[in-house]
């Protein structure tokens, strides 16, 4: 039986998880470690500064005091005694992680760290903020798990093999098919708002996300709202590399080339102390 490590970004109590974690438990050994409170837009941060504290929420169901990378990376390196799961499922999310999303996205980040700790991963999300079919979601991850052995990369160990998958919340007659895309891109966010608290003083709020500026054929916005699952194969290389020559080109033919920083070139004559 397949082996599945669980978690996500919203918290032990979040449908997403609860229901997707019922319906793996019945084809897999399932351990789910998440997050004891909502930590969406926590990105690939771990804690450092303080101890993680583990809490029994049920059988084989852990929620941690840290993010969802620590939570993954906690289960993978501390509760799996005797070997590893086979994969890393992060989800089901409230909210889609489309196009920018994937920087902040905490659910991307858990099935990033599964990544780095060397399985294959997959990050699930709807695309409703408050979604009406999370059902549609379990079967999207069922049917995808169904046919993984098939998708010949997840054996590769040199392809960094992330799944970014995002299901429209609709009902799954509704549903299309899945389609492959690549992350579109999102306007630039709203702006800060700011408030007052109750004692007059000033308090700020990170604006809502910028709307689709990139959905067209192909991308993940598109795919969602012609009614299909995106899937999108993801990697964490951030290299431009088509960009390699061009900086290389920039610093040989610049004055930086003639810099020697252990002299201190690059102190612009501050002193150090």
């Amino acid at each position: 039986m397949i082996k599945i490590l669980l978690s996500n970004d919203d918290g032990f109590i979040a449908p997403g998880i609860n229901l997707l974690r019922d319906a793996l438990s019945e084809i897999a050994e399932v351990l789910t470690v998440t997050p004891d409170r909502d930590r969406s837009a926590s990105s690939n941060s771990l804690t450092l500064d303080r101890p993680l504290r583990l809490t029994e929420r049920g059988e084989n169901f852990f929620s941690t005091s840290g993010t969802p990378t620590d939570c993954v990376h906690l289960a993978l390196t501390g509760l799996y005694e005797n070997s590893a799961p086979d994969l890393v499922v992060s989800g089901i999310n409230a909210g889609p992680n489309m196009g920018d999303d994937v920087i902040y996205s905490g659910t991307v980040a858990a099935a990033m760290e599964g990544r780095n700790l060397g399985l294959p991963a997959i990050a699930v999300s709807m695309t409703s903020f408050h979604p009406d079919h999370y059902e549609s979601g379990v079967r999207a991850v069922l049917s995808l798990l169904d046919d993984l052995p098939n998708l010949e990369f997840v054996k590769d160990d040199t392809v960094a093999t992330i799944l970014n998958v995002n299901v429209p919340d609709i009902p799954w007659d509704q549903i299309k098919g899945f389609k492959a895309t690549r992350l579109g891109k999102r306007h630039a966010a709203e702006p800060i708002i700011k408030q007052q608290d109750p004692r007059g003083k000033d308090i700020y709020w990170v604006g809502p996300v910028g709307d689709a500026a990139d959905a067209g054929e192909g991308t993940d916005f598109g795919a969602t709202q012609e009614g299909y699952v995106s899937v999108t194969p993801i990697h964490i290389d951030l290299t431009r590399h088509s960009a390699l020559k061009a900086t290389s080109d920039w610093l040989s033919n610049s004055s930086l080339k003639d810099k020697n920083v252990q002299k201190g070139g690059g102190c612009h004559g501050r002193d150090s102390n």
